[in-house]
């Protein structure tokens, strides 16, 4: 590779655009691309020079061999990438498990971030006798036994569970972009992802946050919103939204 593509900004396929004096970065979630954001952007880039960029596991990115599932960190990356394009004080959105990277990023280098807008996030997807993350600890081994036993049944029934099926547009967008990964890094990632437990990472988070939620998120409860607020120490509010989450915060 050349010198332009060893850059983390070339690996990552980052770009900047749109017009404003702020910088707003988008970082999709488990699954997806920058191209999920494609819906907003005529919103954002009125008013804001947006950050949009994949993340090394996404299967848009063309150097697979840069992401090693074993000692991958994705906010040293999102550290990294600002650095390199030598951004501060920006907005953060980061959807899904992007939003606890976000939340890490911001208390190694808070100077980086001026507000988290958090969409779908959450400290832990897994029940406890007291926290309800929405999920038992025998679904997750199910899933994951899923994604080993047949990657390309498990997609369809994985997008069928997120995305709304009276948006077929958006769900064949979704199942494109998680057919498009290495089904290698996907086991790993989704141990990452769906077995962790970073609530008490939340009490040392003091950059201003802004939650939305949705009502009909079936894998974050309602309730987990509210609780990151509580435990969150920056200034947090909670938006709770009947719509699909990229509608609900275009006007924020």
């Amino acid at each position: 590779m050349s010198k332009l593509e060893t850059s983390l900004q070339a690996a990552m396929n980052a770009r900047i655009i749109g017009s404003g004096s702020e910088t707003m970065v988008l970082a999709h979630g488990f699954g997806g691309d920058q191209s999920l954001w494609d819906k907003i952007l005529p919103y954002l880039t009125k008013h804001y020079q947006v950050l949009l960029f994949d993340w090394l596991f996404s299967g848009a990115v063309k150097y697979p061999n840069l992401y090693d599932p074993l000692r991958y960190s994705s906010f040293d990356d999102l550290i990294a990438l600002m650095d390199e394009l030598h951004l501060t004080s920006s907005v953060f959105v980061g959807h899904s498990m992007s939003g606890m990277i976000g939340c890490i990023a911001s208390i190694k280098r808070p100077q980086l971030f001026s507000r988290l807008i958090l969409i779908g996030a959450s400290p832990r997807y897994i029940n406890t006798d007291d926290y309800e993350g929405g999920l038992e600890g025998a679904t997750i081994d199910n899933m994951i036994t899923s994604i080993e036993s047949g990657y390309e049944n498990w997609t369809l029934s994985f997008v069928k569970l997120l995305v709304d099926n009276n948006d077929p547009l958006s769900v064949e967008h979704y199942l494109r972009c998680l057919k498009s990964m290495n089904p290698e890094f996907v086991v790993p990632l989704a141990k990452i992802v769906f077995c962790s437990d970073e609530r008490e990472t939340l009490e040392k988070v003091t950059t201003p946050c802004t939650i939305i939620q949705t009502t009909n998120d079936l894998v974050v409860p309602e309730s987990v919103a509210h609780y990151m607020q509580k435990k969150i120490k920056g200034e947090t509010t909670v938006e709770i939204h009947i719509l699909s989450w990229f509608m609900s915060w275009v006007e924020f």
